[in-house]
C-alpha cells in the first residue's frame, strides 16, 4: 500500500537530457499533496524513495558516460513551480524534505549540475527561505530562477526534441501526450482511504462493577501514547472527546520496556483502551499487546494470596 502510494502521488520524473548529455530530472510542484502523502507514508519511506530516486540518476549518468564517450556526473534539475501554495509550506513536509536534500548533498556531492526553477509565483521567496538552510552554498550557486521567458531559457540547456512539449519543446509521449506523463508523474490529491491510522482502539464491555482490565503491550520503534475512556451513551458512534476519561493519555517508552498496569472498572459500561500516535505521525510503529477482563472475585482471591 504504502509503495503504491508513493509511486502514484510523489510528482516528478526524469525525462530526456541536457545538451552535454546529463540526465534531466523534473520535480512538478504544484499538484504535490504534501499533507496527504505523509498522513501515508513515513519519512523513512520517502528517504528511501529519493535513495532509489537517486540511484536511478546515478546509474543514468553512467549509461550516458558509456554512450557518448566522455564522464556524465551529474544530472539538470527542472523544478516546476506553478501551483506553490501554503499548503506546502506544511511544516512537517519541510523538514522531510530537508532532510532529503540534507542525504543528496551527503551522499551524492557531485550530483547536480543546475536547477532551473520555472513559473515561480510570488509566495515563492517565502518558501525557498524555508529550505534554504539545509542547502550548502556551493547547492545554493547552481539555483537559477527563470523569469516569463523560461520557455527560451529552457532551450537554452535543452535541445527541443528532449523537451516535453508543454514545457516549450517537441517531446510528446507515444500517444501524443505533450506533458510526456509516461515518464514524469505529475501527482494529485492523496484519497484519504490511503491515510495510515493515527490511533487503534480497543472495546471491552464490562458487565458487573469492580471487574478489573488488565494490559501488557510493546511498541516498536519509539515511545507511544495510550489511555483508557468509557462511552457515555450506549449503542452509539461517539469520538474519543465525546467519552468520559478513564485514565489519562500518556507516553509509555514501550519500546525500551513492555508496559503493563490495570484499573478497576467501579462502574460497568464499554471501556476504549487507545493506543495514540497523533503526536508522531511520521513514524508509524507496530503495538504488540495482551488485555483481559478479570471477574471481581477472581483477582480479589489473587490479591489475597
Amino acid at each position: 500500500m504504502l509503495r503504491k502510494v508513493i509511486e502514484k502521488y510523489v510528482s516528478g520524473g526524469l525525462c530526456g537530457y541536457d545538451r552535454e548529455g546529463s540526465p534531466i530530472w523534473y520535480d512538478v510542484i504544484g499538484p504535490l499533496d504534501p499533507k496527504g502523502l505523509l498522513m501515508s507514508a513515513s519519512k523513512q519511506d520517502f528517504l528511501r524513495t529519493k535513495v532509489r530516486d537517486s540511484e536511478v540518476l546515478r546509474r543514468e549518468c553512467q549509461r550516458q558516460t558509456d554512450k557518448l564517450g566522455k564522464y556524465i556526473e551529474s544530472i539538470t534539475m527542472i523544478y516546476d513551480c506553478e501551483g506553490l501554495g501554503l499548503k506546502h509550506m506544511y511544516k512537517p513536509a519541510i523538514e522531510t524534505y530537508g532532510e532529503v536534500l540534507t542525504m543528496f548533498e551527503d551522499n551524492y556531492p557531485e550530483g547536480l549540475k543546475r536547477v532551473l526553477v520555472i513559473k515561480a509565483p510570488k509566495i515563492f521567496p517565502i518558501a525557498y527561505n524555508l529550505i534554504k538552510h539545509f542547502l550548502c552554498e556551493e547547492t545554493r550557486r547552481k539555483i537559477v530562477v527563470v523569469g516569463s521567458n523560461w520557455k527560451e531559457v529552457l532551450q537554452k540547456y535543452v535541445d527541443p526534441d528532449q523537451l516535453p512539449e508543454a514545457y516549450g519543446g517537441t517531446r510528446k509521449d507515444p500517444d501524443g501526450d505533450p506533458y510526456c506523463k509516461s515518464m514524469i508523474n505529475y501527482g494529485g490529491n492523496v484519497p484519504k482511504s490511503y491515510y495510515v491510522r493515527e490511533s487503534f482502539k480497543l472495546e471491552y464491555e464490562v458487565l458487573i462493577p469492580n471487574c478489573l482490565l488488565r494490559w501488557q503491550f510493546a511498541s516498536d520503534g519509539a515511545d507511544i501514547g495510550f489511555g483508557i475512556y468509557m462511552k457515555t451513551k450506549a449503542g452509539a458512534k461517539q469520538k474519543i472527546g465525546e467519552m468520559q476519561e478513564v485514565l489519562p493519555t500518556q507516553r509509555y517508552n514501550a519500546h525500551l520496556v513492555p508496559e503493563d498496569g490495570s484499573y478497576t472498572c467501579e462502574d460497568p459500561g464499554i471501556y476504549v483502551l487507545r493506543f495514540d500516535n497523533t503526536y508522531s505521525m511520521l513514524h508509524s510503529k507496530k503495538i504488540s499487546f495482551s488485555v483481559d477482563v478479570v471477574l471481581p472475585e477472581t483477582h480479589t482471591n489473587s490479591e489475597q494470596h
